[in-house]
């Protein structure tokens, strides 16, 4: 597929200079920044949220998460996940799980996570799983300037803090019952 149309007409639009890296196939964008050898840090993901108005694109670091209820605070209204139909027909020149960051060549609004401000260089989704389109982080800061930046993302929690720790005191109270 490589680079989705709309996307590449918007670039070409707005003078924006872009060059690209094909990858292997992959199914997450951090496995996309692995397969292409950069920093999750530097990849800059979309995620596809429903509010009650419409839709709303969080732009982050591949490497971090996007934190709902503070994107809900923001908008004073909660949000949500977009389903895999919604972004389809959102994105129709894209494959599911590849939308591009740039929302306003879809019609979208936006936020930009700013720990994506400091990247020397950014890269991002083309609208497959297969091609990273790379801006250097100038001109990506140029793309995002009209819309609104904050902290809303965190970095996921290391493996073993996902795992459920066994007690401390097995000999609490709260332990002492009859299984009999």
């Amino acid at each position: 597929m490589g680079i989705a149309i709309t996307l590449q007409q918007y670039l070409s639009n707005n003078g924006v200079p872009y060059d690209f890296l094909v990858h292997d196939h992959t199914g997450t964008s951090i496995r996309s920044a692995e397969a292409s050898h950069i920093r999750g840090d530097s990849l800059a993901k979309a995620v596809v949220l429903r509010r009650r108005d419409g839709y709303i694109l969080a732009v982050l670091p591949a490497s971090r998460q996007v934190k709902l209820d503070e994107i809900g605070g923001w908008l004073r209204q909660p949000v949500g996940l977009a389903t895999e139909e919604e972004i389809t027909s959102l994105f129709p020149d894209c494959e599911p799980g590849a939308v591009p960051p740039i929302a306003a060549a879809y019609g979208l609004k936006s936020l930009v996570d700013e720990s994506l401000e400091a990247q020397p260089d950014v890269y991002f989704e083309a609208g497959d799983h297969r091609t990273l389109i790379h801006v250097s982080g100038a001109q990506f800061h140029k793309l995002m300037e009209r819309i609104p930046h904050g902290r809303f993302s965190i970095a996921p929690k290391k493996q073993a803090e996902n795992k459920i720790q066994p007690p401390s005191a097995l000999d609490d109270e709260l332990w002492k019952y009859d299984i009999g």
